[in-house]
């Protein structure tokens, strides 16, 4: 666990919560959940310029949190590893869990 005194964990960890605290970001990083995805296919899938995932991805490399797979020149991208697909995954339970509460 996290002690209070690890303030460089704290700070890589709140940088961590900050990059997947964007909307647009979240849903790049959702969509390559599952399965890898092409910058194209996100943007496709997303309804985004290429461009803008592009930029959003090399935010999200430069942060461990997705990595590129290079198959001759097609690069596609998945999350990084079961660590981050698991928080994804929890957090979107629990959100799930307190929509269900407030509805019933």
């Amino acid at each position: 666990m996290l002690a209070p005194a690890h303030l460089e964990q704290a700070t890589a960890l709140a940088a961590t919560f900050k990059l997947l605290g964007d909307p647009t970001r979240l849903r790049i990083v959702l969509r390559c959940l599952d399965a890898p995805r092409s910058v194209g296919d996100v943007a496709l899938e997303l309804g985004l310029s290429q461009s803008l995932v592009s930029q959003h991805l090399r935010l999200l490399r430069s942060a461990r949190l997705v990595v590129g797979i290079r198959k001759a020149k097609r690069v596609s991208y998945e999350v990084s590893d079961d660590h981050i697909r698991t928080v994804l995954v929890q957090i979107i339970v629990h959100v799930s869990e307190a929509v269900v509460d407030t509805e019933g």
